[in-house]
């Protein structure tokens, strides 16, 4: 059996990013620069007043000197003259600051009646003025390529003057679940069968990874109905098959998937939930087979899947971070397998992360991994641990998964 951390190179070490694709700004949250992004113009476009008051020469805002309010220029509408000696102009802010003006007499600070403006505080050279270009120059790099683009990204990019962003296409990822007792959610559900939770919940975690999910129906436990589902992949970027990777009789995607041109590169791991899993190719579309039991099946999918939809995606980080907590309670010593133990969260009294493991860890349970906001990492063969020791842990609390 390998290991999780080779199990998890070889996966990803033949991965190739997809291909670029513009799309409206509108579109791009979470989706990877594939260029560098340079700006169109100077940000601020022109000296522009950062408050409310007057434009004016700083040299003759002496306290008490009144000057001649020769006009206004709202935002969007510059004042088209000079502000000469002894004169001032109506600004807002982000209006543009009219030329002669080296200040900005804030409202606060001035006493207008009519056309005459009394000084009451002197603004000193350039106070209250953005100057132009004073965020971004022209032609300057606002978001650097490989970046996955956050609502602060759109905004700068869409200061820049971009309306449209090369990304990386969204790795399209096809789901395909086997088993005779599978049926729809909301189907009647036959003698001895069950609802499928496996296809729409790695669909969700495709999603949150950046991927496009096409979900297949559930394939029968015959080698021909995997192969006949499974024909016309050649589009996708990634296959995610579930269940059938084992050694029982009904376990049949391999045999299946063999049928159009599947070579198998793994299919154990050294790992608790997910002993099968199953690795391979068929022709350019990388396989990924995951253990059929629901909550093996989104581990698996954290550990394997998601840094794989993540390399696809052009993603620079792929494997979820690991943090540190201590144990809220006693552990066992581990056997040859890493175990991933579903866990919640809580506060010490000062302030540690405190990780306590669920006493029942059944790979069918999916309401203790709903209920779940972490998992404890264990090494293979690791010795017992007691109450208040230090832990690896993945925290499921702060993804969107």
């Amino acid at each position: 059996m390998l290991s999780v951390a080779e199990a998890q190179a070889r996966i990803l070490a033949d991965l190739v990013p997809t291909g670029p694709e513009l799309v409206s700004l509108a579109e791009s949250w979470g989706r990877i620069a594939v260029a560098d992004i340079a700006a169109r113009l100077d940000n601020p476009p022109a000296d522009m007043s950062a408050m409310d008051g007057y434009a004016v020469r700083a040299e003759d805002c002496a306290p008490g000197n009144v000057l001649s309010l020769v006009g206004e220029g709202p935002a969007g509408h510059p004042f088209p003259g000079r502000v000469g000696s002894g004169e001032t102009v109506r600004l807002y802010t982000g209006s543009v600051v009219p030329q002669g003006a080296d200040a900005i007499l804030i409202q606060e600070n001035a006493r207008q009646d009519a056309e005459r403006v009394t000084v009451a505080a002197t603004p000193g050279v350039g106070q209250h003025i953005r100057r132009r270009g004073q965020d971004f120059a022209r032609g300057e790099m606002v978001v650097p390529a490989g970046r996955a683009l956050t609502a602060r990204d759109i905004g700068l990019v869409a200061a820049a003057n971009h309306a449209w962003v090369a990304v990386r296409r969204r790795p399209v990822v096809v789901i395909l679940s086997t088993g005779d007792e599978i049926a729809l959610p909301g189907d009647p559900v036959a003698p001895g069968g069950i609802a499928n939770s496996n296809t729409p919940m790695l669909a969700a975690l495709v999603r949150a990874c950046g991927g496009e999910p096409v979900m297949l129906p559930a394939a029968r436990d015959t080698a021909p109905d995997i192969a006949r589902l499974a024909q016309g992949i050649e589009t996708a970027d990634l296959l995610l098959t579930v269940g059938g990777a084992s050694v029982g009789r009904y376990d049949l995607v391999q045999q299946g998937l063999e049928r159009i041109g599947l070579t198998v590169d793994f299919w154990k791991i050294a790992m608790r939930p997910g002993k099968p899993l199953m690795h391979g190719r068929i022709g350019r579309v990388p396989v990924l087979g995951l253990p059929g039991n629901p909550v093996a099946a989104l581990v698996c999918g954290l550990i394997f899947a998601l840094p794989a939809i993540r390399a696809l995606a052009g993603h620079q980080e792929r494997c979820l971070p690991e943090d540190r907590a201590i144990l809220g309670g006693d552990l066992p010593e581990n056997d040859r397998r890493a175990d991933y133990l579903r866990a919640t969260l809580s506060r010490a009294p000062d302030g540690s992360l405190v990780a306590t493991a669920f006493d029942r860890q059944d790979s069918a349970m999916l309401h203790i991994l709903a209920s779940s906001q972490a998992l404890i990492l264990r090494p293979p063969f690791a010795p017992p641990a007691r109450a208040g020791e230090s832990c690896r842990v993945v925290r499921l609390d702060t993804l969107s998964i």
